[in-house]
């Protein structure tokens, strides 16, 4: 909503034209056309819910989905794939290439015992819980920029949940700030990933995305505070469903 609302503001500041409304028919007549094409969603997330194939798979299926469509509409012929798959080898060539480096780094924290040593610290050093929360955010949101969410789950997850749980979190509650804490990482410089295959699917620098993001950067942040601080925003589906 935060963010909603400053997409609003900046279409009101910079006076964006506005479209004329369109008449329910016409909504209907395209909603037919998108149909199949929206159905790629349900078909990927009720997939994941209902257990039939896990999120990576889903990815596989939505591609193949998606070519499938391409052919039939004719958007995509094939002698197309050649450009497509190669454009695609290269964009996953250099997200490969930093969850591989992120994959290093996380060995090396291993090695070294870094995790232990923030958690021993943070113990040592804090007594205020809303100061720990506030430190242990500030260090997922520095592991997210070099770090990719996977080896970064399995890394700190031990390490952090005993201590929030000995200061009364939810582990339910920690589990969403973390992940939010790691999806933000994923957009932020210098290993954000997401951040790389958006570049590489708009076709403009790393460089050119980060400025305009930066609001959003900052939206996702006060976000982030809002649900570490008040859990009621963040547990209340949870409980509702009795987790």
């Amino acid at each position: 909503m935060l963010s909603w609302g400053y997409i609003a503001f900046v279409a009101i500041t910079r006076k964006f034209s506005k479209g004329d409304r369109a008449p329910i028919s016409l909504i209907w007549k395209y909603f037919r056309k998108a149909f199949f094409s929206l159905l790629l969603l349900v078909i990927v997330v009720g997939g994941i819910v209902a257990g039939i194939f896990t999120a990576t798979e889903a990815s596989a299926i939505a591609v193949l989905y998606a070519a499938v469509l391409a052919l039939i509409y004719g958007d995509v012929k094939p002698k197309d794939f050649s450009s497509i798959l190669l454009t695609s080898a290269k964009t996953t060539a250099v997200v490969m290439f930093l969850i591989c480096t992120s994959m290093a780094m996380s060995w090396l924290f291993s090695f070294e015992g870094i995790p232990e040593l923030i958690s021993s610290f943070l113990l040592e050093q804090f007594s205020n819980k809303i100061v720990i929360f506030l430190v242990i955010n500030l260090v997922l949101l520095i592991i997210g920029t070099f770090m990719d969410m996977t080896p970064a789950v399995l890394i700190f997850t031990p390490i952090f949940l005993p201590v929030v749980v000995a200061l009364g979190m939810d582990p339910v509650h920690f589990g969403i700030v973390l992940v939010l804490n790691l999806c933000i990482g994923l957009c932020t410089p210098p290993v954000g990933t997401i951040l790389f295959v958006g570049s590489g699917v708009a076709n403009v620098s790393v460089s050119q995305v980060i400025k305009p993001l930066i609001p959003f950067l900052v939206i996702m942040v006060v976000v982030l505070l809002l649900i570490t601080y008040i859990p009621a925003i963040s547990m209340y589906l949870p409980r509702l469903l009795g987790l």
